[in-house]
C-alpha cells in the first residue's frame, strides 16, 4: 500500500473516531430515543436514557457546542415526532409540507440547543454533585419556554411519555414539566456516573427520587377519589376530513350526530358532547340548527355541547355551543388558544406577503375563560387548546369540576398525531386532580379518571358512543398552584446551583490565593 493510500486511510479513521464524530453521533442516538418514547411506538422507558445521552455530551463540550449539538439533536428528534405534519397540509401543500415539518423541526429544535448550552455553563461553573441537578432544570425550562404563548408548540414535552408509568404520578404535583424535570435528573446522573465515575451521586439521586415518588404515591389525592356518578357521552361521528370540508357537509353531519345521539337516551346522561366543529355552519346564524339541537337537549334532558362556528364583531371564532337541558342555549366559548399557521397567521402585518399567506384560517382568538353549571361545573378546551396546561388550569381556578376536551383530529390521519394528542389529555387530568370527557371527531374519544387512565376509549376511524361516569375532583397540588411557580421554581433552582457553585469557586480561589 502506498504512503497516499494510507494516509487516506489514516485520515477516514481519525474522522470516524474524533470527538465530534462521537458527540454528534451519540447525540442523533438519543434524539433517536427520546422519539421512540412517545406514541405510536411508546418506549416511554427510553426517555430518561435519551436524556442521559445529551447530558452525557453536554457535560464534555463547550456551551457553544453544546448548543449545537443540542440544536442537531433536537431537529432530529422533532423531525421524527412531527411527522403528522406533512398528513395535516399534505394536501394542500404536497411536497411543500416536508419543508413546512422540516422548518418547524429547526425551530423547536432550537431550545433544546438552548437547554445544552445552558446545562454546559451549569457543568462548566457548579458543583459537581449538583451540576446535573441545574442541566435538568434547564431542559425542563426551556422544554416550557417553547410551549408557551401565541406561537408555543406544547406537543412533544417528555413528561407526556409517562402517562401510564408510575412517573405519572409526579404530574399532580408538579406538572407535566415537573414530569420532564424529574426524568432528566436520572438521566443526568446517570451520564455523570458514566462519564465520569460519580457513581455514589447518581446512586444519592436515584434514592431521592424514588424517595419522592414513594411519598407522592401515598399522598396522592386521585388515588382516593370520590366514586364516579355523573352518567356522560361522547360521540364519535367519524366524517373524514375530505368530506368535511366539501360544501353541502352538514346535512350529513347533522343526521350522523343527532342519530348517534339519540341512540344515548336510554343511558340517560346528564351531559352529551360532540367534537370540534362538526358543524361546519355559523350556527348562531342558522335558527332551524339551533332549534333542532335545542330540541335535542330537551328531549334527552342532558347538556348537548356542539362544535361549530361562531361570528360576532365582524370576526369569525372556533367555537362550542352549549345547550341546557331545557333547550335554550345557555352559553357558547370561543376558541381561545389558535394553531399558529394554521388557524391563525401571526404577525400577519409583517409576514403577509408570503406566498399562500392568504390561505391560512382567518379565525380570531376567543378572550375569556367558560365554566358552565351542571351537575358537576365543567369547562371546556378545544383541541389544541387541551396541550397547553396553563389554560385548563385557568379552567379549573375558576371552578371547573370537569373538563371537556372537543377536538378534529381528523386531519392527524392515522399518524402519530392523534395518539400524541390522546395522550397529552391524560396528562391534564393527572395534573389537575380531575375527569376528563375528550371527544374527537375520527378518535380517540374517551373518559380519563384522576389517575390518568382511561376508563372507556375508542379506536381511531369508527363511529362510536362514549357511554360512562365521571365524579368530583380529587383535585391535586398543581391544581392549586399552576405551572408558572413550577416552572420559576425550576429556573430559581438553577440559578441558585450555578451561583453557589461560582462562590465557591471564588472561595477556593481566595483560599489559595492566601
Amino acid at each position: 500500500m502506498n504512503a497516499v493510500a494510507q494516509s487516506s486511510q489514516s485520515n477516514l479513521r481519525n474522522i470516524v473516531t474524533s470527538e465530534r464524530a462521537v458527540d454528534f453521533g451519540v447525540a442523533a442516538l438519543s434524539a433517536i430515543a427520546l422519539a421512540l418514547a412517545f406514541p405510536k411506538a411508546n418506549q416511554a422507558w427510553l426517555a430518561p436514557f435519551g436524556a442521559a445521552g445529551l447530558f452525557w455530551v453536554w457535560q464534555r463540550v463547550s456551551w457553544k457546542r453544546a448548543f449545537w449539538i443540542g440544536w442537531f439533536a433536537g431537529a432530529i428528534f422533532m423531525a421524527i415526532t412531527f411527522s403528522w405534519i406533512t398528513n395535516t397540509i399534505g394536501s394542500d401543500l404536497g411536497a411543500l409540507s416536508f419543508a413546512v415539518q422540516a422548518f418547524a423541526a429547526l425551530l423547536e429544535g432550537f431550545f433544546i440547543g438552548l437547554a445544552g448550552a445552558a446545562a454546559a455553563v451549569a457543568y462548566r461553573y457548579a458543583h459537581p454533585s449538583f451540576a446535573p441537578l441545574a442541566a435538568a432544570c434547564a431542559f425542563a425550562v426551556f422544554e416550557w419556554l417553547r410551549s408557551v404563548g401565541e406561537i408555543g408548540v406544547p406537543f412533544e414535552q417528555l413528561g407526556y411519555t409517562q402517562a401510564d408509568t408510575p412517573f405519572g404520578v409526579f404530574a399532580a404535583y408538579v406538572g407535566t414539566f415537573g414530569v420532564t424535570f424529574v426524568l432528566c435528573v436520572f438521566g443526568a446522573y446517570l451520564a455523570s456516573a458514566f462519564a465520569f465515575g460519580r457513581h455514589r451521586d447518581f446512586i444519592v439521586a436515584t434514592f431521592i427520587v424514588l424517595a419522592a415518588w414513594g411519598t407522592c404515591w401515598t399522598l396522592w389525592p386521585a388515588r382516593h377519589a370520590p366514586p364516579p356518578t355523573v352518567r356522560v357521552a361522547a360521540i364519535q361521528g367519524n366524517i373524514a376530513q375530505t368530506i368535511k370540508r366539501q360544501s353541502g357537509s352538514t346535512p350529513l353531519a347533522v343526521d350522523r350526530y343527532v342519530g348517534l345521539t339519540r341512540q344515548v337516551r336510554a343511558f340517560r346522561p346528564a351531559l352529551v358532547l360532540w367534537p370540534e366543529t362538526v358543524i361546519t355552519d355559523y350556527l348562531d346564524r342558522n335558527a332551524n340548527l339551533t332549534a333542532t339541537f335545542g330540541s335535542l337537549a330537551r328531549s334527552l334532558h342532558a347538556t348537548l355541547v356542539v362544535g361549530s362556528w361562531d361570528a360576532h364583531d365582524r370576526r369569525a371564532y372556533n367555537a362550542l355551543y352549549v345547550f341546557g337541558t331545557g333547550g335554550k342555549l345557555a352559553g357558547i366559548y370561543d376558541k381561545r388558544q389558535l394553531v399558529p399557521f394554521a388557524e391563525s397567521f401571526p404577525a400577519r402585518e409583517l409576514l403577509g406577503w408570503l406566498p399562500d399567506s392568504s390561505l391560512i384560517g382567518g379565525w380570531s382568538n376567543g378572550h375569556a375563560d367558560a365554566v358552565f353549571p351542571g351537575p358537576l361545573a365543567f369547562a371546556p378546551l378545544i383541541c389544541w387548546e387541551s396541550a397547553f396546561a396553563d389554560l385548563a388550569h385557568a379552567q379549573v381556578r375558576n371552578g371547573a369540576q370537569l373538563l371537556l376536551i372537543a377536538t378534529d383530529d381528523a386531519w392527524f390521519g392515522e399518524t402519530a398525531g392523534p395518539y400524541q394528542h390522546a395522550q397529552i389529555a391524560q396528562l391534564r387530568a393527572i395534573e389537575n386532580g380531575m375527569w376528563v370527557l375528550r371527544a374527537a371527531a375520527t378518535g380517540i374519544s374517551g373518559i380519563i379518571a384522576p389517575t390518568g387512565r382511561y376508563t372507556q376509549r375508542t379506536v381511531l376511524d369508527r363511529q362510536a358512543v362514549v357511554l360512562g361516569v365521571v365524579g368530583k375532583p380529587a383535585g391535586s397540588v398543581f391544581a392549586h398552584i399552576g405551572p408558572t411557580p413550577v416552572v420559576a421554581g425550576l429556573f430559581a433552582l438553577y440559578v441558585v446551583v450555578l451561583v453557589g457553585g461560582l462562590v465557591l469557586r471564588q472561595a477556593q480561589n481566595d483560599g489559595g490565593g492566601a
